[in-house]
């Protein structure tokens, strides 16, 4: 393949990429607690040197370069800003943490507060996962135990039936433990471990709204399309530059 036409194919691809996760994070932006995606990239060696056919730094002309290519895909983690709703159920973690679900027999973590409560009255998310408590367990919150209300630091207290439960608010090792699997949930690839107690913050009757910026996504939505555009145009000329190279080669002989 002529080498110009690689590297415009190559960056039409990385750019094609940045458009994919731009597009996902603005199908989220009014998705409670949703973490945006970058996408990240880096130069590229030539196919040579990617292929291990010749070292690099030998001066040749493989030492150009390959154009960029996608390294990965990574979440920010910042903090939303937080809205106010009024509603008793809703919750927002102040700073650091995640809440702590079950799905499936397993634990995962999620920023999103917008709880609500089944028949039973356990506390679950929106998709019907159970909230769990700092020992592991779901909350419930029982009428029959009386009116309800939520502490600064993420207890449930029901002072009518003597009840307290305190909410699992988890971090991960690492932020680069965590793996975004649908649902606005997060499997952490290591085991997490409880929150220390000075940095339990919940706010409620807020909700943490989505961290993507529709006017920022939307100005690197634009510029993605023009590099893209860009290179695609670059292939084209390349492709008819061959071809006119090509039909003179036929004509002469």
């Amino acid at each position: 393949m002529p080498f110009g036409i690689y590297v415009s194919a190559e960056g039409a691809n990385v750019q094609a990429t940045r458009l994919e996760t731009i597009a996902n994070n603005m199908a989220n932006v009014e998705t409670v607690g949703f973490k945006k995606n970058l996408a990240v990239f880096q130069a590229r060696y030539a196919e040579a040197i990617q292929e291990g056919l010749m070292p690099p730094g030998t001066g040749a002309i493989e030492d150009e370069g390959g154009g960029v290519m996608t390294r990965q895909t990574v979440t920010d983690f910042s903090s939303g800003p937080l809205k106010r709703t009024g509603r008793s159920l809703d919750m927002a973690i102040r700073g650091d943490g995640f809440f702590a679900v079950e799905k499936e027999g397993q634990t995962y973590l999620t920023r999103a507060g917008n709880f609500m409560l089944n028949s039973r009255g356990d506390l679950m998310t929106q998709q019907g996962y159970p909230v769990l408590n700092s020992t592991g367990g779901p909350i419930s919150i029982l009428s029959e135990n009386g009116p309800w209300e939520l502490t600064s630091d993420g207890v449930i207290r029901q002072p009518q039936g003597g009840v307290e439960q305190t909410l699992g608010l988890m971090t991960p090792e690492s932020l680069g433990d965590l793996v975004k699997v649908g649902e606005n949930l997060f499997r952490p690839l290591a085991e997490p471990r409880a929150l220390e107690p000075a940095k339990r913050g919940v706010t409620n009757e807020y909700l943490e709204m989505s961290g993507v910026q529709p006017t920022t996504e939307m100005v690197d939505m634009i510029t993605a399309s023009r590099i893209f555009e860009a290179n695609t145009k670059m292939m084209q000329t390349h492709d008819q530059m061959l071809s006119g190279l090509v039909n003179r080669l036929l004509r002469v002989r």
